[in-house]
C-alpha cells in the first residue's frame, strides 16, 4: 500500500510538471505549483462524480469531454471550498494539460 502511495505522489509530481510546461506562460504565472496539484485532485474528484470514469467510449474508443464545463466546474469548486478564485478561461489550459499528460501514458 505504501507503494502505491509513493507512485501516485511521484505520478502527481510529474502531472504537475507536465502541466507547468504546457501552459502558456501568461497563464503559468498565475498558479502555484500548490495550486496544480490541488487542481489535479479536483479533476481527479470531478471524473468520479461525474460519471466519465464509467462512460461508454464511442467507436474509436473515445469519450467527448467538454473541457470548458470541466474548467468551470473546477473554478466553482475552487471558490466553493475558499481556495480561491480562478478563471474558467485559465483552468481549461490545467484541464487540457492533464488531458495531454495522462494521453501520453496511456
Amino acid at each position: 500500500m505504501e507503494d502505491d502511495f509513493l507512485k501516485e505522489a511521484q505520478d502527481d509530481v510529474q502531472t504537475v510538471a507536465f502541466i507547468r510546461s504546457y501552459l502558456p506562460q501568461d497563464v503559468k504565472e498565475r498558479f502555484t505549483d500548490d495550486d496544480l496539484f490541488y487542481f489535479i485532485d479536483l479533476l481527479a474528484d470531478y471524473y468520479v462524480e461525474s460519471g466519465l470514469l464509467d462512460a461508454e467510449p464511442d467507436a474509436d474508443g473515445c469519450i467527448e469531454l467538454d473541457t470548458e464545463a470541466i474548467a468551470a466546474a473546477i473554478a466553482e469548486r475552487a471558490k466553493k471550498e475558499k481556495y480561491g478564485d480562478f478563471s474558467p478561461e485559465d483552468l481549461i489550459w490545467v484541464v487540457q494539460g492533464e488531458l495531454e499528460y495522462g494521453e501520453q501514458d496511456a
